[in-house]
């Protein structure tokens, strides 16, 4: 998202899988001396680390398994749980919708002629903190979903990585609760129940920016090929670039993501770009007809979403697409979630299979997402396709 707009909080979530009579986190740990001096020794953060691989766990299910499949092997995982407790009850019924919510999603999809044939979710735990009957924990979520069905060039997978806290309270009795899972990337995650809540749009502070022509969301449109390999640009370098640094940033750039300011997807993408090869057009920062972005300086038009629209279309670097599925390697994706007419998301192609384009983008790192995924996600959205 841009990184000129504020980010909201996402969604508070965790795993309807754990929220159906699995015990969630530990009494006070071991050390302590009485409920009134609750603290988070060792044994406690290996509890905390379960529990969230529990959580995302259950969401990746959602999106894969069966109803039948959604539960298994989920009775040894809670058996290693051990102590009174449990979900709050706000946060078991907002889980509740969340897994109804991507159930639905994952019929979305398959109406698409996509599916998932398995999942598998990892959790490292970061910094953890107590105070008082209150405790959060960082965590690490790396998310990998194999497509069902995949042959020839198609990938086999698609993945994310994103970070989280999750938020804990004790009652009287001395026993955690958990009361809270939230996005910390200002992000777009493919396991993210809902979508994310946006602020008051943006707006040009100089002479009138050009509007992007809303793209179509149907399969199959009318062909619209593209010149890989003797144009002005290199896609496959953009393609690259894309892939390398999805998840591991360039050190070469500042990095936005889970700054409070929006997110570092417009950066992520205008860095893949200059990597293919459009040249820096320098001015003043807020000038949207300029273009230019380093470790020390970064245009409005490289980091921000609306910002970057403007200066591509009037620059003349990207012409519009009728249809989201005329994208090409390189071409550009960008989403408006709440259809204010301001543009909220930035994403590159890195692939196209089979008349289906896969994006790769930060906030959340995300790779090889087919567009019929974000749109199975998003089916209300308004999207924006460049071809550059």
């Amino acid at each position: 998202m841009s990184h000129k707009r504020r980010r909201a909080t996402i969604f508070t979530a965790a795993a309807a899988s754990v929220v159906a009579g699995v015990a969630l986190v530990p009494n006070w740990s071991a050390g302590a001396s009485t409920v009134d001096q609750p603290t988070v020794d060792k044994q406690t953060k290996a509890t905390f680390q379960r529990l969230a691989d529990a959580v995302f766990t259950g969401r990746t299910d959602a999106l894969v398994a069966s109803d039948k499949q959604q539960y298994r092997g989920r009775k040894s995982l809670s058996n290693r749980f051990h102590g009174d407790v449990r979900l709050s009850k706000s946060l078991t019924r907002n889980e509740n919708t969340a897994v109804s919510q991507l159930r639905d999603r994952k019929k979305r999809l398959a109406s698409l002629g996509e599916q998932y044939s398995g999942g598998k979710t990892s959790v490292t735990l970061g910094k953890t903190r107590v105070n008082g009957d209150r405790a959060t924990a960082e965590v690490t979520e790396t998310t990998t979903l194999t497509y069902a069905e995949a042959k020839g060039k198609e990938p086999k997978t698609t993945g994310f990585q994103a970070h989280h806290r999750l938020s804990f309270a004790a009652d009287g009795n001395g026993n955690w609760r958990l009361t809270e899972v939230r996005d910390t990337d200002d992000g777009v995650a493919v396991n993210q129940p809902t979508a994310p809540t946006v602020p008051e749009p943006t707006t040009a502070t100089d002479d009138n920016p050009p509007e992007a022509t809303r793209s179509a969301t149907t399969r199959n449109p009318a062909a619209n090929p593209k010149n890989l390999t003797s144009g002005t640009y290199n896609y496959k370098a953009m393609a690259d670039y894309a892939t390398k640094y999805w998840s591991n940033y360039n050190p070469d750039y500042p990095n936005f993501n889970g700054a409070g300011a929006g997110g570092d997807c417009t950066n992520f993408v205008s860095q893949a770009l200059k990597a293919g090869g459009w040249k820096h057009e320098p001015g003043y920062t807020y000038d949207f007809h300029k273009w230019f972005g380093n470790a020390d300086i970064q245009s409005d038009s490289f980091v921000g979403v609306n910002e970057f629209s403007w200066f591509a279309l009037s620059s003349k670097r990207v012409t519009g697409l009728a249809n989201v599925y005329q994208m090409d390697v390189g071409d550009v994706l960008q989403v408006d979630f709440d259809k204010d007419g301001s543009k909220d998301h930035t994403m590159i192609v890195t692939s196209r299979v089979n008349g289906v384009p896969y994006l790769t983008y930060h906030s959340t790192n995300t790779y090889n997402r087919s567009v019929a995924s974000v749109l199975a996600s998003y089916p209300n959205a308004a999207y924006y396709a460049y071809r550059t």
